[in-house]
């Protein structure tokens, strides 16, 4: 198998190395959040459609979101590998786990798209979408098309970090940038041209999903480092377990987050209904709308986060693999104060310009319940959000470092324990408010099992324990 060297990664200045790898790597993840919530701004500003299409949307994001959490385990976990891997001069196993995750996203994908065709009333109903009857059927029919793009969608999000390992980042923005650039330009052309209501906007966000994973296919059919073979896609137990274990934490951050959106949606529709204002039909929609904007918002700024963590992926794995301790703590020392910046930037605008992030998405069409619900939920639900940028890039550099369980149990205390533990507990003393306490709350609790998690990280780091890395494997 014919490879080029990836050793640069252990040579080349941290600081220039980042910029390279994670500029991109962001660049491409808000691409791909921008699916979704440029659908929800056309949806929000068609009046025919307003809050409760708003509402729809955000019934639907969580099952969109399970695609997601599929797809990011195997593309981060092939990351992780193949960059550990090659790090080790183990070329041959980086390339049968590059295989291995085009086979099994392929595979995982086409069952999901049956369960969801098979199962979608059920699963609307779970996720909050009886809130009104309006919102039910805004929900079935956006969901049918989302279902039905699914594979596409699963596929250009998994090979989009394989892309990254193999050397290639600026090719993976740019085929999620031509993708987003299509969904922006057709969700006007079918909402309010050709008045396709929630149909338009899926199906707008499915055909731009369909150029991605094509230029995904395109990649992979002419690969940089790592030349594929028809043999590295036959599943091999081994690889792809190790594979699947270093991508695990990016499943559960996500999967999880579908749990607390299921307990808040639901606490949402349980304590709207009983609310003075939102107990009536015409206004009972507002608070899943406006709790599904500010987490658009904070999906924005989590992309920014999760794409300069997951960018330095294949550095982290390289330099861990090669021993390079020096150089992995000097760059999560880097990633951490970064990720904090961005967070107070985030704060600073949900905390000073909520009302101008509603604008945007069609608040002049609504009640004033619709502004002022949205503006306390921004400035609650999100008043801690710089812990929450910097936890969630310690969860992804420690995946990236092959220490998968220390990843994960933050992860999963993070949004389980916390996030859906306090969405139902909160609501039952403070009502509606308590969904929108929930977030900072989890927040700070993880903060505290970070920084203790951060500094025995330092710690070994210091000493030379860092790895994680098994043995290359045999058998192959």
């Amino acid at each position: 198998m014919e490879q080029t060297n990836n050793s640069y990664l252990g040579t080349q200045k941290i600081g220039g190395l980042m910029a390279k790898y994670a500029l991109p790597c962001v660049i491409s993840l808000l691409v791909g959040a921008l699916y979704n919530i440029v659908d929800q701004i056309f949806i929000a500003n068609a009046d025919y459609l307003g809050s409760y299409g708003n509402a729809a949307n955000t019934v639907v994001f969580p099952l969109t979101v399970i695609a997601l959490a599929i797809a990011v385990m195997i593309g981060d976990g092939c990351c992780a590998f193949v960059s550990i891997c090659m790090g080790q001069n183990r070329h041959s196993d980086a390339g049968r786990s590059m295989g291995n995750a085009v086979t099994v996203t392929v595979i995982f994908s086409v069952v999901l798209t049956a369960v969801y065709l098979i199962f979608n009333r059920q699963l609307i109903e779970l996720f909050g979408g009886t809130v009104n009857m309006a919102t039910f059927d805004y929900s079935q029919e956006y969901f049918f098309w989302i279902s039905v793009g699914i594979p596409f969608y699963m596929f250009g999000q998994a090979m989009n970090p394989v892309i990254r390992a193999d050397g290639s980042p600026k090719f993976a923005m740019i085929s999620t940038l031509a993708g987003a650039a299509v969904n922006i330009v057709l969700d006007p052309v079918f909402i309010f041209a050709a008045k396709w209501g929630m149909t338009g906007a899926a199906l707008a966000t499915v055909i731009g999903q369909i150029v991605t994973a094509a230029l995904a296919v395109w990649y992979l059919m002419h690969t940089k480092t790592i030349k594929l073979t028809k043999s590295d896609l036959a599943l091999k137990f081994s690889i792809l377990k190790r594979t699947l274990t270093l991508g695990i934490c990016s499943f559960l951050s996500q999967i999880s987050l579908v749990a607390a959106m299921a307990a808040i949606n639901n606490m949402i529709r349980k304590y709207g209904a009983a609310d003075p204002i939102f107990c009536e039909e015409e206004f009972a929609q507002i608070p899943m709308a406006a709790v599904g904007i500010v987490m658009k918002f904070f999906q924005i700024v989590i992309s920014v986060v999760v794409g300069m963590a997951a960018g330095c992926i294949p550095i982290v794995g390289f330099n861990t693999g090669a021993g390079r301790n020096d150089r992995v703590k000097k760059l999560f020392s880097l990633l951490l104060l970064a990720e904090a910046a961005v967070g107070a930037a985030a704060f600073i605008i949900v905390e000073f310009f909520p009302a101008q992030i509603i604008n945007i998405f069609g608040a002049a069409n609504e009640s004033v319940h619709y502004t002022d619900f949205a503006v306390k939920a921004f400035r609650v639900y999100l008043c801690m959000i710089v812990f929450a940028c910097v936890n969630k890039a310690a969860f992804i550099f420690l995946q990236a470092m092959g220490k998968a369980a220390a990843s994960t149990l933050l992860s999963m205390a993070r949004e389980i324990l916390f996030g859906v533990g306090f969405a139902l507990l909160l609501p039952v003393y403070f009502g509606l408010d308590g969904v929108l306490y929930s977030m900072p709350v989890s927040d700070i609790l993880t903060a505290v099992l970070s920084a203790v998690v951060i500094i025995m990280t330092y710690r070994q780091l210091s000493t030379g324990k860092s790895a994680e890395c098994r043995p290359a494997l045999h058998g192959r």
